[in-house]
């Protein structure tokens, strides 16, 4: 169907067809939806855009609002729906599941606890085979922290600063993006070190990251030589030898930034920093929340882009697809060292949970979409650098596979970011041309593009030029 968009905003862009009709829309109409909205919901779940949308129906990387308006999602959730909004064969089996048995709790055996961990496992590096299956990342992290402490009978733990763990009060602590901090105690025993971030940061040049594109920073390193990664590993020397006793209990890192705006480190910096906190003796944990099950292209996890075997995995959002469920993988000796008392979950690794985390394992597999994350997300990345080489105000474009940032400044000299006003249109203007893209960031200057993993290079072509038409029309605005 033809898109009739409501809007000023034009753009030569097509939107790729679609064969997929939406259901008619039945519920409460606009207007009583958001008055509930104000009456009846946490004022704290804040929502995107000026007139939120009203989203009713799903299909891949397609989404549908009341009206019958279609857009292509970039964001998935919050980098949540791996494999295409509500995909067949995980639908499937959700509803065959259903069916048959919802809930049992961990006290007894039910198959698709068993075939989970086993299917699961299977995809990481030995010593990480043993799972404890929960509902959230921020319960991930929380009870990976837990862990850590409980295993080295230690206390401290380092995490980056513009770091996102999750938002519980325990994962407060390791959270360092100020937006989230509330004006209550948290993250005892929690320490921050600088973020090696080789755009923002005061060191950075054009070979450190893993990725298609490169900072627009120079620098005179030589091959093999990373100036900036050896100028961040002394800072994170000085906050072992500043910050925290001298054992500690452990170390945590996204492989890739999410929430900061897929911030990536020069290469060899986790693998060297793996090594100093184990010197430590502290264990290592990678936050794979957004970076795992093969949204890197490369890899299936992010810590293996970095060469790191860690101590212990957490996994959550892109695991269900959108169903809630997560989990923290690792070693049968630390896993041991929360078994010498009780630790419960109630409805960690339910019927329901494993058989959809099996499904989605069987969907990235039988529909390439590892594969599908690095071509059409190099072709990405190699398309929205022609924008940062167009645009003064595309400070940078970074990631891996289908974990992408765009960070929007006032200039490519000073580094500044984009005033909020100007990027809010920005963005606006994309959603209203039917692309929707997240935000991130220290100062929500970073525009985040983690799409479903089944989006094609059509679907790019046009986003890209959406975007196109969205900054040339900033630019008219400015001028």
């Amino acid at each position: 169907r033809q898109q009739k968009w409501k809007s000023s905003v034009s753009t030569r862009a097509k939107m790729p067809p679609c064969d997929f009709v939406p259901e008619k829309y039945e519920s409460y109409p606009y207007e009583r939806m958001q008055k509930i909205r104000e009456q009846n919901i946490s004022p704290s779940l804040r929502m995107y855009y000026k007139k939120p949308l009203l989203l009713h129906q799903g299909h891949m990387q397609w989404l549908f609002d009341y009206e019958g308006q279609r857009y292509l999602d970039l964001f998935a959730g919050i980098v949540t729906v791996s494999v295409g909004h509500c995909h067949p064969k995980v639908t499937i089996a959700t509803q065959k599941q259903l069916a048959r048995l919802w809930h049992t709790t961990n006290i007894y055996m039910h198959p698709s606890i068993q075939e989970y961990a086993e299917k699961l496992t299977s995809l990481l590096p030995d010593p990480l085979k043993v799972v404890y299956l929960t509902n959230s990342g921020s319960e991930a992290n929380d009870l990976a922290m837990f862990m850590a402490r409980l295993y080295t009978r230690n206390f401290d733990i380092i995490s980056f600063r513009g770091a996102y763990h999750g938002g519980s009060p325990y994962t407060l602590g390791l959270t360092s993006i100020g937006l989230y901090k509330h004006g209550l105690a948290n993250g005892f025993g929690c320490s921050t070190t600088m973020l090696p971030d080789v755009f923002r940061g005061p060191w950075g040049g054009s070979h450190c990251r893993d990725s298609p594109v490169q900072t627009v920073r120079k620098c005179s390193c030589s091959e093999g030589e990373c100036h900036a990664n050896d100028q961040y590993i002394e800072q994170f020397k000085d906050t072992l030898n500043t910050s925290v006793p001298k054992t500690i209990a452990g170390f945590i890192a996204e492989p890739i930034q999410g929430v900061n705006g897929a911030v990536q480190y020069p290469r060899s910096f986790l693998k060297e920093a793996y090594q100093l906190v184990r010197e430590r003796g502290g264990i290592c944990i990678s936050d794979e929340v957004q970076t795992g099950f093969g949204r890197t292209g490369s890899h299936f996890w992010g810590f293996q882009t970095h060469d790191v075997v860690p101590d212990i995995v957490t996994l959550a959002k892109g695991i269900g697809n959108g169903f809630p469920m997560a989990a923290v993988v690792t070693t049968k000796e630390i896993a041991s060292s929360l078994a010498q008392n009780l630790h419960f979950n109630t409805f960690g690794g339910s019927p329901l949970a494993c058989v959809v985390g099996a499904a989605v394992l069987d969907a990235i597999e039988e529909d390439g979409l590892q594969k599908n994350s690095e071509d059409v997300g190099t072709y990405m990345l190699l398309e929205l650098a022609k924008l940062r080489d167009k645009f003064e105000i595309v400070g940078d474009v970074r990631g891996k596979g289908l974990m992408i940032g765009v960070e929007m400044v006032t200039d490519k000299d000073s580094r500044h970011p984009l005033p909020a006003e100007e990027i809010n249109r920005i963005w606006e203007d994309c959603k209203d041309m039917g692309v929707l893209i997240g935000r991130g960031g220290l100062y929500s200057q970073t525009f985040r593009i983690k799409p479903p993993m089944c989006i094609t290079k059509k679907d790019v072509d046009f986003a890209v030029e959406v975007l196109h038409s969205a900054l040339e029309r900033h630019m008219e605005r400015a001028a």
